[in-house]
């Protein structure tokens, strides 16, 4: 069974694991069951696309887990890899650079979710160095997604690389909450 440290490292398994019509849209009823010692957490719903059921169950961490858009606490996931994780940074990161570019100052905080979310994907990345390694290993890849964005450019998976991109996703996401937010601003504030 999957072990999530989260429900947003659930759901972003699920948005990563599409049906086989190649969709991922469903809408997810969510119970939870105990089975034994752990709690699972059950996502049911039917493809928007297809109509075919889907259903994925997840074994919760036991410790409580970090807010949200955090994915997890310090060890490394078990079922979503550092490809996998990098290309999430870079969808949420460039959906948020266009945005920030193509704005003005007083809308830049609609981009901050995307921003943090990116940021979140880039510190899972991290956890898959081993101490005292500058790299991760090319056995963290798992997936086929994960592997080919690694065989692609496996120096994007540096210690070096990843502290630049960390740097980088870190200072958009100040200059994105240094701008004033509007009036109100409460669900501007929230990521």
């Amino acid at each position: 069974m999957l072990r999530a440290r989260s429900s947003s490292e659930a759901h972003l398994y699920m948005d990563l694991h599409p049906c086989d019509c190649g969709g991922a849209d469903f809408e997810r009823r969510h119970h939870l069951e105990q089975h034994g010692d752990d709690l699972v957490a059950v996502y049911e719903g039917v493809c928007r696309g297809c109509g075919r059921d889907r259903r994925f169950e997840f074994v919760m961490a036991v410790e409580i887990p970090p807010p949200p858009p955090a994915y997890g606490g310090a060890e490394p996931s078990e079922i979503i890899d550092p490809g996998e994780f990098s290309e999430v940074a870079d969808r949420f990161g460039r959906w948020a650079g266009i945005g920030l570019l193509n704005s003005p100052e007083s809308e830049h905080h609609k981009y901050r979710g995307a921003m943090a979310s990116a940021l979140a994907a880039v510190e899972e990345v991290f956890k898959f160095i081993p101490a005292g390694q500058d790299a991760v290993p090319a056995s963290a890849f798992t997936s086929a997604r994960g592997r080919a964005r690694y065989e692609k450019d496996p120096e994007n998976f540096t210690r070096e690389i990843l502290e630049i991109e960390l740097d980088i996703t870190r200072r958009s996401l100040e200059a994105i909450d240094s701008v004033a937010r509007p009036s109100g601003g409460a669900d501007a504030a929230a990521g």
